[in-house]
């Protein structure tokens, strides 16, 4: 489980981007995190994981307060935290194989993640894990050889190889087009499923948030405005997130989608 208290994040500029956030993420849950640019969503994911480092307040994972800890036991307790990111964050020169593989070099040593030696049975995860994604057959490609949908595939891979308990996603579907997008949301909703795994996705789509999450955030100004089921997503409640603006055809559900995504 995930615990936030009284989260707040003031950027030297005098910037609040979080204004006292307090959120619980049970295990197993899927939950958007919606509202406009600068409303503190992404703020919010990294100093989850401290990327970015919270101005006051804490952030328990379990039993651990992860504001608490220093640079060594954070190190450790972020393997516990997959990251998949928005721009997919991999190593271009590298093979699909090596990029899963990176997800473990939270766990091997020096000199085997050097010389990228790992041992056999997290291999055998990772072709597992590519396999699920409808990749397996192109582990040994280079990732600047992929399309966006199997960039953001092989993202998900080096994050679940990790064996997290959370996930933070982090505006997966927003260099992707719509058809992609959905099967991509649909993806690591599936795969959270399947792993019992909460996660917290950063997402501009509010349909694409409507048609697969259990939960949604709404921030604005780094408040939370709204928490709730996706259901409840009217357009009274997108103009207190958003502002004034014509909210019946933003909230119309798309047909889903279940071919393999590019």
């Amino acid at each position: 489980m995930l615990r936030l208290e009284k989260l707040v994040k003031t950027y030297k500029t005098g910037d609040q981007a979080l204004k006292a956030v307090d959120l619980v993420v049970p295990e197993g849950q899927v939950l958007a995190l919606i509202g406009p640019s600068g409303a503190g969503k992404s703020t919010l994911i990294r100093c989850i994981n401290r990327l970015v480092e919270p101005t006051s307040g804490k952030v328990f994972l379990g039993d651990i307060n992860l504001t608490g800890l220093s640079t060594g036991a954070l190190r450790r307790e972020r393997r516990r935290m997959g990251m998949i990111f928005q721009e997919y964050a991999l190593i271009e020169r590298l093979t699909v194989m090596e990029n899963v593989l990176s997800g473990r070099l939270g766990y091997v040593g020096f000199w085997r993640s050097f010389l990228r030696r790992f041992p056999q049975k997290d291999v055998d995860e990772a072709f597992r894990l590519l396999d699920r994604v409808g990749l397996a057959h192109m582990a040994d490609k280079r990732a600047d050889e992929l399309s966006g949908g199997q960039r953001q595939r092989v993202g998900i891979c080096r994050a679940l190889i990790q064996d997290p308990a959370l996930l933070l996603v982090d505006e997966p579907t927003a260099s992707l087009d719509p058809k992609t997008s959905r099967q991509i949301m649909r993806l690591i909703c599936e795969l959270c499923n399947e792993r019992g795994l909460a996660a917290i996705i950063n997402i501009h789509d509010v349909a694409l948030a409507q048609m697969f999450v259990q939960r949604v955030i709404g921030l604005r100004f780094g408040v939370v405005e709204f928490d709730g089921l996706p259901d409840a997503l009217t357009p009274d409640v997108l103009t207190t997130i958003y502002g004034e603006e014509d909210w019946e055809a933003t909230i119309e559900k798309v047909d889903d989608d279940s071919e393999v995504a590019q």
